[in-house]
């Protein structure tokens, strides 16, 4: 039985780290199904919550009038989720008609979207967040796919600043999963749709939005109802949102947990997607990707637990369960001394990301298990206000 249960778990783990993607990759090459683009410039309002943002909101609101993007077809519209800062203030000494802010009671995230997306105008609606720095190109790189009919929302590129101090092995090895994930997103574009997009930067035609329900992370929910309607999401690699990395490990591990928990939940309210009788391969891609991916935490348990139960039965088996605690024991270092050169070398910063996002993974499924929404967020930022675009554009 052990042994059953040993392979079983190899096999899960092999095919969500290598076979998933080896799939995307081999579809992308077989399958590939291009979207027609060009340099028209349709309205877009531009949508952004903000609870407490007085450090970035200023930043943000310059980046997006500085854009290169037609002045008139621009307007952003910023609501305030119940803000007690500066953050209001900051917002109505900005003298321009593009500029529409709004402060609403606090209701969470969801409930602010829901609010400012009756007071967008335009044809495309982009999301994005207080501390995400638009590349000055950004939104003509969003346009661009729109100019196909069967393109319903368009998926950017989120990318973390270079230029400045790393403050634990975890901000290393989450750059090097953004890597690996970006390249994941064009193999699912070219055969067909992203999985979903990220809230940093993404758009969507305004007629396909629908209300964002309490306690789902809602760029899952908002992209994906677009091919729940049977239009594309794309991913345009051009368009390009910088943020800073997290402030410290605790801080990054709080915002997974949170992510993992509203993701979760997501799913469950897009659960019609999870039908491949409907929705084809994209319903096995969301599974993988988006399931599989967030229970890793489980065979992997299972597979050091069967190891050891296994090793005196077979060097094999001792050989397996050496190499586990070895991996473990490099991410043990990589937590330690995550404050050091030694810590963020990719030996030890990549095992250590992975085992924080895992146990992240594992937290947020007992709150879904529990009943537990995260409906608030207090966003817990790394002050974007002072540094320069020159330092964004090394990402």
């Amino acid at each position: 039985m052990s042994e059953i249960l040993f392979w079983s778990s190899v096999a899960v783990i092999l095919y969500t780290c290598i076979g998933f993607p080896l799939v995307l990759w081999m579809r992308s090459q077989i399958f590939r199904r291009d979207w027609k683009t060009d340099d028209s410039t349709p309205s877009i309002s531009v949508l952004i919550a903000a609870h407490n943002e007085e450090a970035n909101i200023g930043s943000k609101v310059r980046n997006m009038l500085d854009l290169d993007y037609p002045q008139d077809r621009l307007q952003i519209v910023v609501v305030s989720d119940g803000s007690t800062d500066r953050t209001m203030e900051i917002l109505r000494s900005f003298d321009d008609s593009r500029v529409i802010a709004m402060d609403v009671p606090r209701g969470g995230k969801a409930a602010a979207l829901n609010s400012g997306v009756k007071h967008c105008t335009n044809d495309v609606l982009v999301f994005s967040d207080a501390n995400s720095m638009f590349a000055p190109n950004a939104l003509r790189a969003l346009a661009e796919p729109f100019a196909d009919l069967a393109v319903g929302g368009v998926a950017g590129d989120q990318r973390y600043l270079k230029g400045g101090v790393s403050r634990a092995a975890a901000d290393a090895g989450e750059r090097t999963y953004w890597d690996f994930d970006r390249l994941m997103k064009v193999w699912q574009s070219r055969s067909g749709n992203v999985t979903s997009a990220t809230g940093a930067i993404y758009a969507i035609r305004r007629t396909l939005f629908r209300a964002v329900p309490e306690g789902v992370t809602d760029d899952f929910v908002t992209s994906t109802q677009v091919i729940a309607q049977g239009f594309r999401l794309v991913f345009a690699s051009e368009a390009v949102a910088y943020e800073p990395v997290s402030a410290n490990t605790g801080i990054e591990f709080g915002r997974k947990v949170r992510i993992v928990t509203r993701g979760l939940r997501g799913v469950l309210q897009m659960g019609c997607l999870l039908n491949p009788l409907r929705h084809g391969f994209y319903s096995v891609q969301l599974f993988s990707h988006k399931v599989l991916r967030r229970q890793m935490v489980f065979p992997l348990m299972l597979l050091l637990v069967t190891c050891g139960l296994l090793a005196q039965s077979s060097p094999f088996y001792l050989l397996a369960a050496i190499l586990q605690f070895l991996f473990y024991g490099a991410a043990l270092i990589g937590c330690l001394l995550g404050g050091t050169r030694t810590g963020r070398r990719k030996c030890f910063s990549i095992p250590f990301y992975f085992c924080l996002v895992n146990v992240a993974c594992l937290l947020a499924t007992l709150h879904l298990l529990t009943g537990r929404r995260i409906v608030l967020w207090n966003p817990r930022r790394t002050n974007t206000a002072d540094q320069p675009f020159a330092a964004m554009a090394k990402g």
